[in-house]
């Protein structure tokens, strides 16, 4: 183990002095991308058989097919209408949001929708800009709801130091994120670790894009350690939902 750790010592050092790789720096992002191309594939192989509810794959994605992933969710986990505290992270035009609250009428469950309704704070991969889905804040008529705007790292944190009774109860929590970019994806998480509890949902709009939401959901678990069960995939894995165990 010592001589090893030697050589990459040594490797390092000459690295330093004749950066080689540099070479290879060109082609940084298409490298990144295809390690987490492979690992995404990878994880869908190992983990396909342990969905309870999983489309099968094919050539012509249908966006609406998300609503069957989400009435499975509530026909099997949010029996007799049980109450929940609902949390959407990228609220956009409304519509997930809305399909929820009208498929969950306790007059007890929360609703929050986080949003800078301003569109993608940065570029989002090699088709979408900083400034893409732009939508107007959502109005809608329920006093169970409640919309959190701005960047999720300027309003998540003031919004759980107010409403840790919401976060810490018993209720069920669906947490759905459909922040698309990576980092906006890794904050949330991590700022809600402490909070999720077994029976938790989470549910990934854009689960299958490697380097932003796959990639926080791949690293969220291996540094905080937390179990995700896979609970249905529709879409070829784009949208994609956990229980937390």
């Amino acid at each position: 183990m010592k001589p090893l750790i030697k050589l990459t010592g040594f490797v390092k050092s000459c690295l330093l002095l004749l950066p080689i790789t540099f070479l290879f720096y060109p082609f940084t992002k298409l490298m990144l991308f295809l390690s987490y191309l492979n690992k995404l594939l990878v994880w869908i192989y190992g983990n396909k058989k342990k969905f309870e509810y999983r489309e099968p794959v094919a050539f012509n994605r249908n966006y609406n097919n998300r609503y069957n992933l989400y009435k499975y969710i509530s026909d099997n986990y949010l029996k007799d209408n049980s109450e929940i505290v609902y949390l959407e992270f990228g609220v956009a035009g409304g519509t997930s949001f809305k399909w929820w609250l009208n498929e969950n009428k306790n007059d007890s469950s929360r609703f929050y929708g986080f949003d800078t309704f301003e569109g993608l704070p940065e570029n989002w991969g090699m088709f979408f800009r900083k400034g893409d889905m732009q939508h107007q804040e959502s109005q809608v008529q329920d006093n169970r709801v409640k919309f959190v705007k701005g960047l999720f790292q300027d309003t998540l944190v003031p919004f759980i130091q107010e409403n840790r009774g919401d976060l810490k109860s018993a209720v069920r929590k669906i947490v759905h994120m459909d922040a698309d970019l990576y980092s906006s994806t890794i904050f949330v998480l991590t700022q809600l670790y402490p909070y999720l509890q077994p029976g938790d949902i989470i549910l990934f709009d854009e689960f299958n894009v490697p380097l932003h939401e796959f990639k926080a959901f791949n690293e969220f678990t291996k540094a905080f350690y937390i179990e995700l069960k896979p609970l249905g995939a529709v879409n070829n894995y784009l949208q994609v939902a956990f229980v937390v165990k």
